[in-house]
């Protein structure tokens, strides 16, 4: 699938569409003061909710409160069906044929490092909202790439470690099988270890495609681990702590812990499953007055079903304003000729934003900002819909992120 849409939502048509119905030297003009943006998504797959439409959406509101500053904007949208070969010929086809400037979101880790690699090829912009491999940031980061939003040593950091303080002492890992479960559960595993925990077992599951997690559970409750740790996202996580609660692993005083849980997990779970867990993410609906206000901007440009933006929406949002402030800055002719130097002028300028506040982007593209540790709200707890998060603990900005110095990033090598 591929959409193209104008700056007011109103009318959408194909870049090439749009270009034939122009005389040619207005479609030149046209096209050089045009600021073309790829949301590369998963439209219809196991990250649907915490990526998909509700990220399209987020980036056209920051289009839209961005504002007419003198030039065009077009987003562009794509499903990358979870596939890196896919990702990687959307995004040459955007760069080749349509003259996409800029993509923003990608969702599953093994997409986005591989489109991080086109973008530095071609000398285009890379703004990753949604995929957690710390990568990004350490061995393949990039002068064209900022990671925005979280990654998986953060949610290690905040939920592993927490619930090791907790008492949470011996672990078990159901993992999907791909480079961003990987990645989390190698990450947690060092803080429960560092924190004086211990892994007991650990079992991955294909990806995608898993229904069926009863084999994994049972091996989970054979080890008598204290927590499962359920390292995957998306649809693969709903699916698997669901499971858990049926199979009565709580009962029989395991806790099960999701990893990466958004809001849209768990409103999918309910209350009664997932009410009393923990969670880590960058952003609440919520949270304070801005992070409301611009919640309710982007539901009401039309998020399927009213679903609420997770800190991966919030990314998407907050990523295309900054980017297109950078723009602005510098002029949409010097913006489009070179990537890295849109992405130096987006480090050198402070973020500032409703969704997540006041920020930085280190050298090594990583956006800081604090993270938050939120509780579940149980049935009784919750005011209504979408009241689900108590916040427990925030972790500031400066302590949120692995250290530079750790990540072995060419971009800050001495």
């Amino acid at each position: 699938m591929i959409e193209s849409s104008r700056r007011n939502f109103l009318t959408a048509t194909g870049s090439l569409g749009l270009a034939a119905a122009t005389p040619m030297t207005g479609a030149r003009a046209q096209a050089a003061n045009t600021i073309r943006i790829g949301v590369l998504t998963d439209m219809s797959g196991p990250f649907r909710d915490i990526s998909g439409p509700t990220s399209v959406v987020a980036t056209r509101t920051a289009v839209q409160d961005f504002g007419n500053r003198g030039f065009n904007v077009e987003v562009l949208v794509a499903d990358h069906q979870n596939r890196p070969d896919v990702g990687v010929s959307l995004v040459r086809q955007w760069i080749d044929r349509d003259g996409v400037d800029v993509v923003v979101d990608v969702p599953s880790s093994g997409v986005a490092l591989a489109v991080n690699s086109v973008m530095r090829e071609r000398n285009k912009v890379y703004l990753n909202s949604t995929a957690a491999t710390v990568e990004l940031t350490g061995g393949q980061c990039s002068p064209n790439t900022i990671h925005w939003t979280y990654d998986t040593w953060m949610l290690a950091r905040s939920t592993g470690g927490a619930l090791v303080r907790a008492g949470g002492q011996s672990w078990f890992f159901i993992t999907a099988d791909y480079a961003f479960g990987h990645s989390l559960e190698n990450q947690t595993m060092e803080f429960v270890r560092s924190a004086g925990g211990r892994v007991v077992g650990s079992v991955r599951h294909p990806f995608p495609g898993t229904t069926d997690y009863s084999s994994f559970l049972l091996q989970a409750q054979a080890s008598r681990a204290q927590i499962v740790g359920i390292s995957n996202a998306g649809v693969d996580a709903i699916n698997a702590i669901k499971q858990a609660g049926e199979f009565g692993l709580m009962r029989r005083g395991q806790r099960v812990a999701g990893l990466l849980v958004f809001v849209n997990d768990v409103n999918s779970m309910g209350l009664q499953i997932a009410g009393g867990s923990v969670c880590t993410e960058t952003f609440y609906w919520d949270l304070n007055d801005r992070t409301r206000a611009v919640s309710q901007r982007i539901v009401a440009n039309g998020t399927p079903g009213g679903n609420r933006p997770s800190m991966g929406h919030a990314g998407c949002y907050s990523a295309t304003l900054h980017y297109l402030k950078a723009v602005a800055d510098m002029g949409v002719a010097n913006a489009k000729a070179s990537g890295v130097d849109v992405i130096n002028r987006m480090k050198a300028m402070p973020t500032d934003d409703d969704a997540f506040g006041a920020g930085t982007i280190r050298p090594d593209g990583r956006k800081l900002h604090p993270a938050y540790l939120f509780q579940v709200k149980t049935p009784q707890e919750s005011r209504g819909a979408w009241d689900f998060y108590t916040l427990l603990q925030t972790t500031p900005a400066e302590e949120a992120f692995r250290p530079m110095a750790q990540g072995n990033c060419a971009l800050v090598r001495t």
